[in-house]
């Protein structure tokens, strides 16, 4: 199984700190970076060869983690001369990508069985497979129903439940296909033109850990909690039989 993990950002969100530290190496708890937990998540989980999409002090990140060998895994780089955005590095390496793979961001962390969303994503036949969570939006004012200048409705501050992007995808090297080397395109682009052309991706629904490490908040969360969060980030490798 492969992985492409993006760790080319600048994590303008996170500054000051990603100005000396790319993203996906900001230190969580006393021992480990953001990446350090990912890449032993996907050893963990049978995950064979990683390639690490770099840009923004992509030299630390090449320091780090090496040929993966700590990792027990293949590790290889694709680095953007120019920002190519979220989806757009796929287009450089797409001859080099196995028929199905998985691409996540670098900066997450999350308990989400990486495995079993490759693994749904094949059987689906879907040139797309998006992991999803449950997230609910609370507006702050009044919300009103208004037709033809009249007031029909009115609910006070509504939640809305819906379904968000966790930033990690199955993907099908077709769905790369269209797409020349060096474009700059997004993940909400590529979503848009498959809708566009009758190719709905799946929806993988998950309920677990979910941190976005971007936001300065929950990057401050992870680290509060990260004694209790450990257990689950960091499970047992089957080669070692020891907790990563």
């Amino acid at each position: 199984m492969h992985a492409v993990i993006m760790a080319g950002g600048k994590g303008v969100r996170l500054r000051p700190y990603t100005t000396a530290l790319p993203k996906p190496l900001m230190p969580i708890g006393e021992r480990h970076a953001i990446l350090d937990i990912v890449l032993e998540q996907l050893a963990a989980r049978g995950f064979t060869s990683v390639t690490l999409a770099i840009n923004h002090l992509g030299p630390l990140i090449r320091a780090f983690t090496g040929t993966g060998a700590r990792w027990g895994m293949d590790i290889g780089y694709v680095e953007e001369t120019v920002p190519l955005s979220t989806a757009g590095p796929l287009f450089l390496i797409k001859d080099e990508l196995p028929e199905h793979f998985l691409v996540m961001n670098g900066d997450l962390l999350t308990d989400l069985d990486y495995a079993g969303l490759l693994g749904e994503h094949r059987i689906s036949g879907a040139p797309l497979t998006i992991a999803t969570a449950a997230q609910t939006t609370r507006m702050e004012f009044g919300v009103l129903d208004v037709i033809d200048g009249k007031v029909v409705g009115f609910t006070e501050k509504p939640a809305y439940r819906h379904r968000v992007s966790m930033g990690v995808y199955g993907m099908a090297r077709k769905a790369l296909e269209p797409y020349p080397p060096g474009l700059s395109l997004g993940f909400d682009k590529l979503v848009q033109d498959l809708l566009r052309q009758g190719q709905f991706p799946n929806s993988y629904d998950f309920d677990g850990l979910w941190l976005d490490i971007g936001r300065p908040e929950e990057y401050d969360e992870a680290n509060r909690r990260f004694a209790e969060l450990e257990p689950a980030l960091l499970p047992v490798r089957a080669d070692s039989g020891v907790a990563a």
